[in-house]
């Protein structure tokens, strides 16, 4: 199922801050490469959202470089990403991060739309 335009919830935009600032911590510019690598990941949902297996009733794509799970929900041709997530944690800790995400609450629009 295409999508026309990609929004991502402030709590999966702190996820991807996170998840920078912890790869940079480890090696100078491996934080810039993760970004770019996440958000290519994300800008490939325009093409690919809906087709990933559902979990905790959201899509589950998984990045192409990093450990990481890219939450989402399709709604009127728009993905709205809900969380970035590291995969290498307790699978309740994912219980409980999931149980408080929504895409209603702090949505901002994503500048890449299908043309």
């Amino acid at each position: 199922m295409n999508v026309k335009g990609i929004q991502i919830s402030r709590d999966a935009e702190m996820d991807l801050c996170d998840g920078r600032d912890f790869y940079e911590s480890q090696e100078r510019g491996v934080g810039e490469y993760f970004w770019d690598s996440l958000i290519s990941d994300i800008e490939s949902l325009l093409v690919y959202a809906g087709i990933h297996r559902k979990e905790y009733g959201y899509y589950r794509m998984l990045s192409r470089r990093f450990p990481y799970s890219i939450y989402y929900d399709v709604v009127e041709e728009v993905a709205y990403v809900i969380a970035v997530l590291p995969m290498r944690r307790d699978p309740a800790w994912y219980k409980e991060k999931m149980s408080k995400r929504n895409y209603t609450s702090g949505v901002q629009e994503y500048p890449i739309q299908d043309a």
